[in-house]
């Protein structure tokens, strides 16, 4: 934690300053992937510059700016933290990643502030065989500053692009028009709602690997696809558990920009993570009872091995007395010299082994 906040006030007094006045293009470099003003939930003619973009939202007073970046560097990301006064914990996290998902209330000057949202971002990895070594879920970041005349979108990782869900938006500017609060809310929807997804795809594995330790050849199934899926299934409940109670705060209190004609859509989104988390908690207990039973299978596979090396060492065991017998060279031993007396030993001995072998075959040994 001292690292940290040596390291953001480091990053705060070298911040350069950005004067809203002038009309020059800010250096926030290639991270940008998006800088678009909003009002009345339609989009505004604007060349992509955000201080240009904010300067104009704040003067007419109406509508919101949306800047998306993809990893930004800490100087890029500076230019921004210093024209929309983010808190700098924030703006640490946000370039740093690797965050556990949150929301977070920073109070600004003059009674304003901002929400700071951490989500992690989940795919499946298509996969044509389930091996030990396969990747199941991908996971990235993304974070959103959303204050009441904007909306920041920062992006870690190779996928959750949100320029289908920024159209998404723009084709429903009655719900574009709640502001960046319904920004939020779509994101979250869209995070959740791709949760969904992998854990449905998930399901199809899970079921795949059941039935492969059910079906006859279930002791030779490969006890690392299991593992493998609860690792990966460990990943999604780390992703999808911390953030049912930061959603359901913004269901239920009111923390600007989120206001209350807003609440009820994140309802619905804290209605799903509930619905997930019980799906997840049932995925893994299935796998428990999955492991358990392959473990079960192969011991019961091992016992019958066990059974029959047993059993045709006790067959093996009557020839090897006798022939132990008349190996010790005694001159007075029955039917030492008599002409039929080797087949007579070896004749006992084969019926001795039938026998035996026959009473294995009815007790199901052999």
């Amino acid at each position: 934690m001292i690292r940290k906040l040596r390291r953001v006030m480091q990053r705060a007094y070298r911040r350069p300053t950005v004067d809203l006045s002038h009309p020059r293009r800010s250096p926030l470099g290639g991270s940008v992937v998006n800088c678009v003003v909003y009002a009345n939930g339609a989009r505004q003619p604007c060349d992509g510059d955000a201080a240009v973009a904010l300067r104009q939202v704040r003067k007419k007073r109406d509508g919101f700016v949306w800047v998306g970046l993809h990893e930004p560097t800490e100087v890029e990301f500076a230019v921004l933290a210093e024209l929309f006064a983010l808190h700098p914990l924030a703006v640490d996290d946000a370039v740093q990643a690797h965050q556990r998902p949150k929301v977070q209330r920073y109070d600004g000057e003059g009674g304003g502030g901002s929400l700071f949202a951490v989500f992690k971002t989940c795919r499946y990895v298509e996969h044509e065989e389930l091996t030990a070594a396969s990747e199941v879920v991908d996971t990235g970041e993304l974070m959103v500053f959303a204050g009441t005349d904007f909306v920041i979108t920062v992006r870690h990782g190779r996928h959750g692009s949100l320029g289908p869900l920024r159209e998404a938006l723009e084709a429903a500017p009655e719900q574009l028009a709640k502001g960046p609060a319904a920004v939020l809310h779509a994101i979250a929807d869209q995070v959740v709602d791709d949760y969904l997804a992998v854990a449905d795809a998930v399901q199809n594995d899970i079921d795949a690997v059941e039935n492969a330790v059910f079906t006859e050849q279930g002791v030779r199934a490969d006890a690392g696809q299991i593992y493998l899926l609860k690792r990966e299934l460990l990943e999604l409940r780390r992703a999808v558990g911390p953030l049912e109670r930061p959603m359901f705060t913004l269901a239920t209190t009111s923390l600007p920009p989120v206001g209350s004609d807003i609440q009820p859509y994140f309802r619905d989104v804290v209605d799903h993570l509930a619905r997930l988390n019980e799906q997840l908690g049932a995925y893994d207990a299935l796998l428990d009872s999955i492991l358990q039973a392959h473990l079960a299978r192969v011991t019961v596979a091992q016992n019958e091995d066990m059974r029959k090396i047993t059993a045709w060492a006790a067959i093996v065991a009557v020839p090897t007395m006798v022939c132990g017998m008349y190996g010790m060279n005694f001159d007075h031993m029955p039917e030492l010299r008599w002409t039929y007396g080797y087949p007579l030993v070896v004749g006992v001995m084969a019926t001795a082994c039938l026998v035996i072998h026959r009473s294995f075959r009815r007790n199901g040994w052999l």
